[in-house]
This record gives C-alpha cells, sequence and structure tokens, in this order.
C-alpha cells in the first residue's frame, strides 16, 4: 500500500524541502548497495568508496545528486516520515510506485507507469487501485475542488 496525501501540513513527520533535508540528514546515512543501485538507476552515477559520486560529467559530491534521486533515497531511509514528490520526474515516480508502505505527499497528478495492482490509500480514507483507480481519484478530486473553487491547493 502507498500512502498518498494531498494536503499540505506542516509537521515534523513531514518533509517538503527534499534538497535541505538530504542534505542534513539523509546524505549522512551510510548507503546499503540498495541505495546505489537507486542512484545508479535515477541519475546515473555510480558511489564511490569515499561517498562521492561519479558521473559522465565527473567527479561530485552526494549533495551533487539530483532532487528527485534525493527524495527517493529520503522516502527509504525515512519510513517514519512523509515526503513530498514534487520534485520527481516520471523516473522517480515509476520506481516510488513499485515501493510498498511509503508515506508520500503529491498535490496534483502527475503522469507515470502504475501497475494495476498498486493500492493507494488517498488520505487515510480512500482506497484506489492501480493506474484507473489513481486516475478516478484525481478525477474526482479536482471536481470537489472546483465545486469548492480551490485554484491551487
Amino acid at each position: 500500500m502507498i500512502y498518498l496525501y494531498t494536503e499540505k501540513q506542516n509537521s515534523p513527520d513531514w518533509i517538503l524541502k527534499n534538497d535541505f533535508y538530504f542534505n542534513l540528514y539523509t546524505g549522512n546515512f551510510p548507503l546499503t548497495e540498495q541505495d546505489k543501485e537507486a542512484i545508479f538507476r535515477i541519475d546515473s552515477a555510480r558511489v564511490t568508496e569515499d561517498k562521492h559520486i561519479e558521473t559522465k560529467y565527473g567527479l561530485g559530491t552526494l549533495r551533487n545528486l539530483s532532487s528527485g534521486c534525493k527524495t527517493y533515497l529520503n522516502i527509504i531511509k525515512n519510513p517514519d516520515k512523509i515526503v513530498s514528490v514534487k520534485e520527481c520526474g516520471g523516473n522517480v515516480l515509476d520506481l516510488l510506485f513499485m515501493l510498498d508502505g511509503i508515506h508520500i505527499f503529491m498535490d496534483y497528478p502527475e503522469r507515470f507507469h502504475i501497475s494495476e495492482n498498486v493500492k493507494i490509500l488517498f488520505n487515510d480514507t480512500e482506497i484506489a487501485v492501480g493506474r484507473s483507480g489513481y486516475e478516478a481519484w484525481w478525477t474526482k478530486e479536482y471536481k470537489r475542488r472546483e465545486d469548492d473553487d480551490l485554484q491551487e491547493y
């Protein structure tokens, strides 16, 4: 199950500024082989033994990872947090929606692959299943926002 929240909250349990949070906290965690594989898959970067990254552009630090990659790592390394995915591209969202038990914040829909067996719990109230359920939920949500005259959420 993916726990998806569409209404922003300012809480210590939420990560809304992924680069900042990663650079301050998550980037200091030890990297697992799974983390290194994700970094390579998302950013085509190899992690060196001294925790630098090597890309086609040269050497850098973990701070040079893309915002999407940092978001992915924030999610998998902080399972007790709700993490904004606003800075993620489709490549990262594809990977995230293959995981189970993650908590994310998304206040508008994005286009990416969702398997038809993925269960998504929206705002702790309504379960949608797969791409069709995801789209149906957002269609209903946009109608609600229009009816409530909510231009931006």
